[in-house]
């Protein structure tokens, strides 16, 4: 299957703009892909102060829209994060959805980064289950997530082939990037699509490289420092036999708090 990332520049206090082009770019990709995936909340990024006014529900023009271009593609979509209000709380939330348009599985942002004081922002997401998009045993994380090993070890021990990660992850964290989204895959064998945004937040870049991984964590594709649209070839097949040969999952210890000898 053909996996499409799309590594937009997002700019500040533009979530019209934003909109537009992310909604352009993934339409674009929908055409050439099986399955399309954005980056952490692209429509408005870091620039919060008018989130309430600008965040989106799930029966929204915008939802509609990227259910429209699933449908019309016949292509899977992962389209980044949003803001969704939901229950007067608003989400910064991953949705799945499938070929035929309809909304499969919706996944709030567990971990909530503290240095940007998201917690003032958003509510965390209560779901941490995998699901199935079009036949892919999937599990959904965000940007922060990925340096939570334990989160991405749940979704692989309930079967995820492949885990996603939309971020907007910055240039001067950029090593951190490389290594846990490579260890994240190699640790539990699975793909994982890390997918970051490029441009800037407060003069601070953003790092770029979205990347595909294989279970044995070689990078399939990688983007650069610019706007692009990354695109791999995934065997899901690879997964089953990269665990048929070594699984470290079968191996793990769930308690390991023993008395002393």
């Amino acid at each position: 299957m053909k996996i499409a990332l799309v590594q937009m520049e997002i700019r500040e206090k533009n979530c019209k703009g934003n909109t537009e082009h992310g909604l352009a770019l993934l339409e674009e990709a929908a055409e050439k892909s099986d399955l399309v995936i954005l980056p952490e909340i692209w429509t408005t990024g870091y620039s919060l102060g008018h989130l309430k006014e600008e965040a989106v529900t799930m029966d929204g023009p915008l939802v509609r829209k990227l259910c429209d271009i699933a449908r019309n593609n016949q292509c899977s979509l992962l389209p980044g994060s949003l803001p969704i209000r939901k229950d007067g709380l608003v989400y910064n939330m991953l949705l799945a959805i499938n070929k035929k348009g309809n909304i499969v599985h919706a996944y709030g942002k567990a971990h909530l980064f503290g240095m940007f004081d998201e917690e003032k922002f958003f509510a965390p997401g209560k779901s941490f289950d995998v699901y199935d998009l079009d036949g892919i045993c999937c599990g959904s994380t965000i940007c922060y997530d990925l340096r939570f090993p334990e989160f991405y070890r749940y979704l692989a021990l309930q079967g995820a082939q492949l885990i996603v990660c939309p971020a907007e992850w910055p240039s001067r964290r950029g090593d951190g990037f490389d290594l846990l989204s490579r260890a994240r895959a190699f640790e539990n064998h699975v793909y994982v699509a890390a997918v970051n945004c490029v441009g800037s937040f407060k003069g601070d870049p953003f790092y770029g490289h979205s990347r595909i991984i294989d279970p044995l964590s070689r990078i399939l594709a990688e983007g650069g420092n610019c706007e692009e649209i990354i695109y791999a070839d995934i065997d899901l097949n690879m997964v089953g036999e990269v665990r048929k040969n070594l699984n470290a999952l079968q191996d793990i210890r769930f308690k390991i708090t023993e008395p002393a000898l």
